[in-house]
């Protein structure tokens, strides 16, 4: 069972926390991880390029000129590929490019992301995160105490001040437990973490 540090905001430890390793110390699966960055990305997708083909573009319809004795090669439209205005080949259209993953294929890869994390020193554990308003500075100092900046600061409840406060830091993203994904643990270089949160995942993904 691994064991972390814990650390208040002023970035002084504070005490310790064993990490369940069912979650936190799984053998790290790369194909699944690798497979749900692809869903996700691709889920976000929009799919709506669009380029109209031969058939799609206005114009066209006459033989440009007699099929022999021109001195031209024979052309049956103006609006064919090869011609200035004319439709694209092969041209894209609308798709979904989405697709499913199951259930226990998401938790082993969520698993092995944050295995990975904590396997390279890039787990944080904070004993709270609250702030009495919402201040960019003042979260940017609790970030600084931590000695991080690119981070994923993973919270166990929705704190608007944090979550407002944060917003401003291009380098930082805040999500609940029920927010992680695979890709953003993987994005940011540390996992910043409340104990609530650790404690509310193991008992979600154990």
């Amino acid at each position: 069972m691994a064991t972390v540090s814990v650390y208040n905001m002023e970035g002084k430890e504070v005490g310790s926390m064993d990490l369940n390793d069912a979650i936190f110390g799984v053998e790290v699966n790369e194909h699944l991880v690798h497979m749900a960055v692809v869903q996700q990305l691709a889920n976000n997708r929009q799919g709506t390029q669009k380029a109209k083909t031969r058939s799609e573009v206005r114009g066209g319809g006459r033989k440009p000129w007699r099929q022999k004795g021109t001195g031209h090669a024979r052309q049956g439209s103006t609006r064919a590929p090869q011609w200035t205005g004319g439709g694209v080949v092969f041209a894209p259209v609308p798709r979904d490019y989405s697709f499913k993953l199951n259930k226990k294929e998401k938790r082993a890869a969520l698993k092995s992301a944050l295995t990975s994390r904590v396997q390279e020193n890039k787990f944080i554990v904070l004993d709270e995160l609250k702030l009495d308003e919402i201040k960019t500075k003042k979260f940017a100092e609790v970030m600084n105490n931590l000695k991080v900046e690119k981070a994923l600061v993973v919270l166990n409840d929705m704190d608007t001040n944090v979550i407002a406060s944060a917003k401003n830091i291009p380098t930082v993203k805040t999500a609940q437990t029920n927010e992680m994904n695979v890709f953003d643990v993987l994005k940011y270089d540390t996992v910043v973490i409340t104990k609530a949160a650790a404690e509310k995942i193991e008992e979600v993904y154990a």
